[in-house]
């Protein structure tokens, strides 16, 4: 069984009833879904292994006094966090022992409501960073490799909207120490199939472990673009026991890829969801590096019921300049109707200067390009 990237995708109980019936689950077993599902189990585990983490608690935090102990401690502002948390759900920004108090129980009902999970820890609000991470593939036979960085610096409520690899700023040695580090964390938990490391990188180039996914991410598709390996195909290859069918050397970089996230949500009503009859929809396909995943299709109800994303736009070019050419020009060619989508929004995003520059943060969206947006773009939201 493969999982996809949703749903069952990470969760360990319905792992172990397919190892329990000898029905192959394409991922890792379920003991490490568990493991690095839990968010502080996953962060005390790589302290263990000598991966760099966000400064933060050590394990679970279970009282508001204990909270405000570790937030002096490192310092405010912090993100109090679900520990079975994802999806940017049970994550609450504290500023003061105060805020603390009124949002400490608030954040652990969210977190029980929404994963069946009250615990929670606590990492320090790290400024000015990019959201890097790094996909490895480890077969049952210790084999492992490490595939080249994204950068999913573009995020609204800490979701991804757009992802690129490899990022403009790393450099070739940087590139090898994060593969290094993220191979060390595959290792020290031996890990099996494929899975993604995020790290936090500063604005001196240090990284620090976020969290782990232990499955096939909805980005897989810049990296295998970028790359010319078909990570899906190497999945079922690996879960059926065989070896890696690549080395670290078969891996190279061949341009650049970048992805948009297409979301039937209204930019110009702070992202409202959107519901309704797809009417019409054109998919222009057939262009070298250029891709459009998607199972929408004209007349396909989209209901409230599930996540907003409806496709990915995907391309590939020489350099970074030609793959954001690219995709804007298929952004500009495909056409949906019915439904109101984030289409065009990133037709905005992909002309701003500071995005153009590669130096975008994880607040470059809300703080920086997002005000200016709605200023300009005010009258349609009436």
């Amino acid at each position: 069984i493969h999982p996809g990237f949703g749903f069952l995708s990470e969760n360990s109980q319905f792992v172990e009833m397919c190892e329990a019936v000898g029905i192959t689950f394409i991922g890792p077993n379920s003991e490490i879904i568990d493991l690095m599902g839990n968010k502080a189990n996953a962060r005390e585990q790589m302290q263990k292994s000598g991966v760099p983490v966000i400064p933060g608690s050590e394990g679970f935090i279970e009282t508001v006094e204990e909270a405000k102990e570790v937030a002096n401690k490192v310092g405010y502002p912090v993100l109090l966090k679900a520990a079975a948390g994802g999806g940017g759900k049970g994550i609450r920004k504290v500023n003061d022992d105060n805020e603390l108090t009124s949002l400490f129980e608030e954040a652990k009902r969210e977190a029980q409501v929404s994963f069946g999970d009250k615990r929670m820890y606590l990492e320090k609000i790290m400024t000015n960073v990019k959201h890097i991470e790094v996909q490895i593939f480890r077969d049952k036979q210790g084999n492992v490799v490490y595939f080249p960085e994204r950068d999913c610096s573009v995020q609204r409520n800490k979701q991804k909207m757009i992802e690129e690899s490899p990022c403009l700023l790393i450099t070739e040695e940087q590139r090898k120490e994060l593969g290094n580090i993220a191979i060390k964390a595959a290792n020290a938990i031996n890990y099996v199939n494929t899975g993604t490391i995020e790290f936090l990188m500063d604005s001196q180039h240090n990284f620090y472990f976020m969290e782990m996914n232990t499955r096939i991410q909805v980005e897989h598709t810049v990296t295998e673009m970028v790359t010319g390996i078909d990570l899906v195909k190497a999945q079922v290859k690996v879960a059926s026991g065989e070896s890696l069918p690549f080395n670290q050397n078969d891996i190279q970089i061949n341009g650049s890829a970048i992805e948009c996230r297409i979301n039937a949500e209204d930019p110009s009503k702070n992202f409202m969801p959107q519901v309704g009859k797809v009417r019409y929809l054109y998919f222009p396909v057939g262009n070298l590096g250029m891709r459009i995943d998607s199972d929408l299709y004209a007349g396909w109800e989209i209901t409230p019921f599930y996540d907003s994303m409806i496709a990915k736009v995907i391309s590939l070019g020489q350099d970074r300049h030609e793959a954001i050419e690219k995709v804007k020009r298929l952004l500009s060619e495909m056409l949906i109707t019915g439904v109101k989508t984030n289409q065009s929004f990133y037709l905005d995003i992909l002309k701003d200067k500071n995005f153009l520059d590669g130096k975008v943060t994880t607040e470059y969206l809300e703080q920086n390009f997002l005000p200016k947006w709605k200023e300009e773009h005010k009258d349609a939201a009436i």
